[in-house]
């Protein structure tokens, strides 16, 4: 079992299997930035074997500067609204394909917990995707748990958004 699962966790190395063979089935590369999950959605899918075929790379931006330097999220919004929320998950998706050259793009960012942080309670996620068009699908979440739980659920959610997404695009 891999070191980032619980017994009972929701099944992460299936839905990244279903990710890869949707991305090698339409030849499309997959980036991530992530922030709360620090590196887990990225471990998810290089699980996977074969992983290497689609995926481009990832990018830990924990820190609003990093976001906004590397990511290209506007500075203004992170001082006026901080990093957790949906325009700054849609900008970092944006910006991950941007900088990794990759097809699709997906981010996570939140509150993980156990402490409140800009103002927001642990559980308040954001997730995006963005492909094929410049308007990135951005879902916002409520989730309950502690922290690990939290991160957890947070890459599950990031997995089912980014397969729903390129599913829902095929025609563009």
């Amino acid at each position: 079992m891999a070191p980032w699962r619980t017994p009972g966790s929701l099944d992460n190395e299936g839905r990244a299997n279903q990710l890869i063979e949707l991305l090698r089935q339409r030849s499309l590369t997959v980036a991530v930035a992530e922030s709360l999950t620090g590196g887990l959605l990225s471990a998810s899918i290089v699980d996977v074997p074969g992983a290497s075929d689609v995926f481009r790379g990832g990018v830990v931006a924990y820190s609003p500067d990093v976001k906004h330097h590397l990511l290209a999220v506007d500075g203004e919004l992170l001082e006026d609204r901080g990093a957790v929320n949906g325009t700054t998950a849609g900008q970092m998706a944006l910006g991950v394909r941007r900088v990794l050259g990759a097809d699709v793009g997906i981010a996570t960012t939140g509150v993980a917990g156990p402490d409140p942080a800009y103002g927001l309670e642990p559980g308040t996620v954001f997730v995006a995707c963005s492909w094929a068009k410049d308007t990135p699908a951005i879902r916002a979440l409520r989730v309950e748990g502690d922290r690990a739980q939290v991160r957890l659920l947070t890459v599950t959610r990031a997995l089912e958004l980014a397969d729903a997404t390129i599913r829902q695009t095929e025609g563009i």
